[in-house]
């Protein structure tokens, strides 16, 4: 029998493994030590590491993070967990402007392996402040890694790469997954960082996505599939590097594409995929891109807004059939 495991398991296992594999990772954050984690995702690792290893931070993301940079440059590992991204916009300076940055301002004499995690995006009724997915925007700052998966075999697979990665990757998880159930085999792997994945196969149409919107997109498939339609699901997981070539071979066989993105619409992850289309497939395509992101707002309050703002399974086919019956 396949062993099953939930998304928070994945990510707190692949978390061990390094730290008993390297005695120079630990794990810092807001309640990750006594509370086991706001999600409880390092349940038991202080019992396991200790208070020197698994470490209780104050309540200030700029401070820890910076501490983290601090720590990554002298030879250190740190795996910094932030309670949620929109709390880590306070420690954007350290991110944006030490860690991104120190490998190239010192000429190549300081590295900073570190990797920097969390919730990431929508998870229900969290109002304007807690519910921005932040991939486009590291994304778009060189010297930075970005992750963002969407199962647990490629949360723990992934993660196990940043934490061995040289420089600094930006681990973006997600509340409404961290329960997710999914195989995840008992024997150590690694999954690249950079590489896409093709969930599903197809032959009509190219459907391109990541975290949580991953799975919307495989529903929409299914529903596709019953009207004839036969889509291919590409799960990006990595969005710098991005795996550009994966997604120009579907397009070649598809001839269409439809980006399913959860960043908002201007300058989003659809976007420079959408260019980056073009560019290299534009003879290929037989219809426009399309892509299906959140509405240009703050993410509402109300359930019924909420509705109208995120991305859906019936938005998805909609955008799907433009493209498959689309004419000048």
């Amino acid at each position: 029998m396949p062993r099953i495991l939930q998304m928070r398991e994945a990510i707190r296992e692949a978390m061990i493994e390094e730290m008993e594999r390297d005695e120079r990772v630990f794990l810092m954050g807001e309640e990750v030590g006594y509370y086991h984690g706001a999600y409880k995702v390092s349940e038991g690792m202080l019992e396991r590491f200790g208070p020197t290893r698994v470490i209780d931070t104050p309540i200030s993301e700029l401070g820890f993070a910076g501490i983290g940079v601090g720590a990554a440059m002298n030879g250190l590992r740190p795996i910094v967990e932030f309670m949620t991204w929109n709390f880590a916009l306070l420690a954007a300076d350290q991110i944006i402007n030490s860690a991104a940055k120190i490998l190239y301002m010192s000429g190549g004499q300081f590295r900073v392996p570190i990797v920097f995690r969390g919730p990431n995006g929508y998870a229900g009724q969290l109002a304007a402040t807690h519910s921005q997915a932040f991939e486009a925007f590291y994304a778009h700052v060189p010297g930075l890694k970005v992750v963002s998966p969407a199962t647990p075999y490629d949360a723990k697979g992934l993660l196990k790469s940043a934490i061995r990665d040289d420089d600094p990757v930006l681990f973006l998880e997600s509340e409404l997954l961290y329960s997710l159930k999914g195989e995840v085999p008992e024997e150590e792997y690694l999954i690249p960082i950079g590489k896409a994945d093709v969930k599903r196969p197809g032959k009509d149409v190219t459907l391109v996505s990541f975290n949580k919107l991953l799975h919307v997109t495989m529903d929409a498939a299914k529903e596709l599939e019953k009207e004839g339609i036969d889509a291919e699901v590409i799960d990006l997981r990595t969005i710098r590097p991005l795996d550009i070539e994966t997604i120009i071979q579907s397009v070649k066989k598809t001839n269409r594409i439809v980006i399913v993105d959860e960043t908002w619409p201007y300058m989003s992850v659809a976007s420079e995929i959408t260019y980056q289309v073009q560019k290299f497939a534009f003879d290929y395509l037989d219809a426009p891109v399309r892509r299906v992101n959140c509405t240009d707002t703050p993410a509402p309050y109300a359930p019924n807004l909420l509705k109208e703002y995120f991305p859906s399974v019936e938005k998805v086919v909609r955008a799907v059939k433009e493209v498959m019956y689309y004419t000048i």
